[in-house]
C-alpha cells in the first residue's frame, strides 16, 4: 500500500503534536483525519521524515507492532521516559496522548464537540 504525498503530508503534520513522553495509536491519528486509516498510519510512518516523532505511535493494544526497528522505538520512547509493562504494554492513563493543539482543530475546522466524541474512544479513555 502506498499513502499519497499529501495524505502522509497531513499524517506528519499531526504526529507532530504527539508531545515528548505521550504515545498515539495509528488509529488515534488516523480518526482525526477524514479519509486516512490505521494502516495508512502506519506506512507513512515507514517512511516519516526525521523531523517526525514516528517513535511515539503505536498499536491500540499498548504496544509496538512486531517489525523491523522495534526495538529502536522501544529506546527512544524509553529514553523519553515511557515505560513498559513486563509483557511490552505502556500504560495509556500514563502516556496517551491528550489531543493536539486547538490551534490545529481550527485549522481544520474539527469542532470541540466532534472532537470530543471522536476522542472517547481512544484506548484507556473508555
Amino acid at each position: 500500500m502506498r499513502v499519497r504525498p499529501d495524505v502522509a503530508d497531513r499524517i506528519y503534520a499531526l504526529v507532530r503534536h504527539v508531545q515528548f513522553g505521550e504515545v498515539a495509536s495509528y488509529g488515534m491519528i488516523a480518526s482525526l483525519l477524514p479519509g486516512v486509516t490505521a494502516r495508512m498510519v502506519g506506512t507513512a510512518m515507514s517512511g516519516a521524515p526525521q523531523d517526525v516523532p514516528w517513535q511515539r505511535i503505536i498499536n491500540s493494544g499498548g504496544k509496538i507492532s512486531d517489525r523491523d526497528g522495534a526495538d529502536r522505538q522501544r529506546l527512544r520512547l524509553e529514553e523519553e521516559g515511557v515505560s513498559f509493562s513486563p509483557s511490552g504494554r505502556i500504560s495509556w492513563k500514563q502516556h496517551g496522548w491528550a489531543g493536539p493543539s486547538d490551534d490545529w482543530l481550527a485549522s481544520v475546522g474539527l469542532e470541540i464537540p466532534e472532537y470530543l466524541a471522536i476522542t472517547q474512544a481512544w484506548p484507556g479513555r473508555r
